[in-house]
């Protein structure tokens, strides 16, 4: 939750044509819950998520800062998992349209 301060579990899928991180709710649903524009973004591994509990958020996070400056944090499954967002993500930021 970029805007709240909780954490959901959401069903990503990464498009380079359009260069888009859309978001789905788990449970199903055809239309996504919402869209992170990533041409120009940066994205980073995080080791710390700014204003949580230590107790709230376990590792695996990273950072995604759109060309509009909105801060997005996700956590994937496992360190391989996240690296490997990393990499595709900032793949599409570069190449994407």
């Amino acid at each position: 939750g970029h805007r709240r301060k909780n954490w959901k579990v959401r069903k990503f899928v990464l498009r380079e044509d359009p260069a888009y991180l859309h978001y789905y709710d788990p449970a199903g649903g055809e239309d996504p819950l919402g869209a992170i524009h990533l041409r120009g973004c940066v994205v980073t591994a995080v080791e710390d998520m700014p204003d949580s509990k230590k107790c709230d958020v376990e590792n695996n996070l990273f950072e995604i800062i759109t060309a509009n400056d909105v801060h997005y944090y996700l956590q994937a499954a496992s360190s391989t998992e996240r690296t490997e967002w990393i990499k595709a993500i900032q793949a599409v930021s570069r190449t994407g349209k």
